[in-house]
């Protein structure tokens, strides 16, 4: 029996509180959300009520999984020291959130190497990972997990290729007790990045790959997005299911590989029409 679910990144717009009923009014089955503005500024309390409100309306939704994304300038190997610490400190606070609200996980991008090169900017990059799970020596416990995002990889954006965020995973882990980090697979980005996934045989070969790199056990959500760019453009550019480059037989061969069954898939597609590429996924899920 097919368990996967499929979702949208969906507005917090006026509050917090409406985010389940408009993730239900499109056809979703789990979502994803800002807790905040994702370009930065001050970020509202999040009161007990406001806690109760929004699990009662996910619950009144019958909504399963739902996922917190990071803002825009998360850079954990930026020289910045401001931007450094407030990269760790928002990472952190939203964990925080994750847990309060009952959310399941909380999505990251890396950064970039661009001010530091790429050997001190990964070193400084896996400190940041580590001074998000530790406070003066002792192991911060948080329920939901951090799952990482592979990048198209535009100019020194870090997280592009499954070794590469294996290698952080890794190291991390040196340090903390393992199983806080997990993955999120962009399929726009990762084709970007040169993962082809166009057909089932490329399918097929780009999860081989992730499970001998990182493990499947790691990939604990997809943003299903088709791409705008061809193969290994390294530019980001999400289309909406079936308008680009990956294309149809792509997105079907996603769904239709057995690893992924249990999945849950969050759309980040353009032009206000996941309530239509929801039901395209759910078309192709009742043909499997």
């Amino acid at each position: 029996m097919l368990i996967m679910n499929f979702g949208a990144h969906i507005s917090i717009s006026e509050s917090i509180e409406k985010a389940p009923q408009r993730a239900h009014k499109i056809g979703c089955e789990c979502f994803q959300i800002f807790s905040k503005s994702p370009h930065g500024g001050t970020s509202k309390e999040i009161t007990r009520e406001i806690t109760e409100n929004f699990k009662n309306e996910v619950k009144k939704y019958n909504l399963k999984n739902y996922y917190i994304h990071t803002p825009y300038y998360i850079n954990l190997a930026s020289a910045n020291r401001r931007i450094y610490h407030n990269s760790i400190s928002a990472i952190k606070e939203e964990l925080t959130k994750a847990d309060m609200l009952g959310a399941k996980a909380v999505v990251t991008h890396l950064g970039s190497a661009k001010d530091l090169g790429e050997k001190e900017a990964k070193r400084k990059l896996i400190e940041g990972l580590k001074k998000i799970f530790l406070s003066s020596g002792d192991e911060i416990i948080f329920k939901a997990k951090l799952l990482l995002e592979i990048t198209a990889g535009a100019g020194e954006i870090m997280g592009d290729t499954f070794e590469e965020i294996a290698y952080f995973i890794k190291e991390t882990e040196k340090d903390i007790k393992k199983n806080k980090l997990g993955v999120c697979l962009d399929t726009a980005h990762a084709f970007a990045s040169g993962y082809d996934l166009r057909n089932k045989t490329a399918v097929q070969k780009a999860f081989d790959a992730f499970d001998e790199m990182i493990g499947l056990d790691r990939l604990n959500l997809v943003h299903l997005n088709d791409s705008l760019t061809e193969l290994n453009s390294h530019k980001d550019r999400h289309a909406n299911i079936g308008d680009g480059k990956i294309g149809i037989i792509g997105i079907e061969a996603i769904l239709k590989d057995e690893r992924l069954k249990e999945m849950d898939f969050i759309l980040e597609t353009p032009n206000n029409k996941a309530n239509e590429d929801l039901e395209i996924l759910k078309n192709i899920r009742k043909k499997i």
